[in-house]
């Protein structure tokens, strides 16, 4: 049960919404197991199998990328090779020409300084069989993306990848509004660095003023697998924006979102959503994170009994 004072800061009442974002948390929230995941930055569900959540830790942490079962259970983790952790802040899973993959993007700048960051792709690792854990091993980077941004250094912890359109798309935190930057997802040959272009402003307001610090600072960014649906969290709930076929990105994130039930976590830094598009996950910082569970809800509508 939830204690009656944060009420005063988490509503725990939805509008309306369209029945395809009708999404609704579930009461089971298993705890992360590993000791080893202590500042759970990035998140993103296994293209290979939906029972398994890939995980990254936050700056100064090991360029480890960590394994765990949806219901918390640790089953290891791999190295990514050649590389440092200087400020992971995301993780995206994407599948690109039949092959599953994974972005880790390096992108945390707290004071708005790094001359350039790095978006690392890799491979998806095999997964173990039930039961069993990864045996620790070392895994190769597929490609880097080294980029600036349009306007600038910023601080970025949302990063997800829209494989169809051969994009990535990327919100920043500190600024006010957040604003939406694009970069091509395959490197072009000899590019150099390359430059992130600015789509356009977004929001992510909290619907009441709330004492929680820096609720309206996007901390985490997913896509679902038919491209048609964003998320984006916050320190305060999960935020939806929906694009039509027609849209582009910046369309849909120019529009207001959808606002989820406060998440209640104490540091929520990551969002994923399930293949299927009908599960989101969320995790904090912090050592054994709840994992947090939204599941899509029917459509449920009226009947009428004249013109059934």
């Amino acid at each position: 049960m939830h204690h009656p004072f944060l009420a005063l800061f988490f509503p725990l009442t939805l509008a309306a919404a369209e029945p395809s974002l009708n999404f609704q948390p579930l009461a089971a929230r298993p705890k992360l197991q590993s000791a080893a995941v202590n500042e759970a930055s990035g998140l993103a569900i296994s293209s290979a199998n939906p029972n398994f959540i890939w995980i990254i830790n936050d700056s100064g942490g090991t360029p480890d990328i960590h394994l765990a079962g949806t219901d918390g259970t640790d089953c290891g983790k791999v190295t990514l090779a050649d590389t440092r952790n200087i400020d992971w802040e995301d993780l995206a899973s994407f599948t690109l020409d039949g092959q599953n993959y994974l972005l880790v993007a390096d992108t945390g700048d707290n004071g708005s300084k790094r001359e350039s960051c790095t978006l690392h792709i890799l491979r998806e690792p095999a997964l173990p069989a039930d039961g069993q854990k990864l045996v620790s091993a070392t895994t190769p980077i597929a490609w880097q993306i080294q980029f600036c941004y349009e306007g600038g250094p910023r601080d970025c912890e949302a990063v997800a990848v829209d494989a169809k359109a051969g994009q990535i798309i990327l919100i920043t935190k500190r600024t006010e509004p957040p604003e939406v930057y694009q970069l091509p997802l395959r490197r072009p040959p000899e590019s150099g660095l390359l430059t992130a272009r600015r789509l356009g402003p977004t929001a992510v307001r909290s619907p009441l003023n709330s004492l929680i610090p820096f609720q309206n600072q996007p901390t985490g960014l997913a896509i679902t697998a038919d491209h048609t649906l964003a998320a984006v969290v916050t320190y305060y709930s999960v935020f939806l924006f929906p694009r039509k076929p027609a849209e582009s990105w910046a369309d849909a994130f120019a529009k207001p979102p959808t606002v989820l039930q406060a998440h209640l976590l104490g540091q929520a830094e990551s969002v994923a959503f399930a293949k299927d598009g009908k599960s989101i996950y969320g995790l904090s910082e912090g050592r054994a994170s709840p994992v947090v569970r939204y599941q899509v809800q029917p459509d449920v509508r009226p009947v009428n009994d004249e013109n059934p």
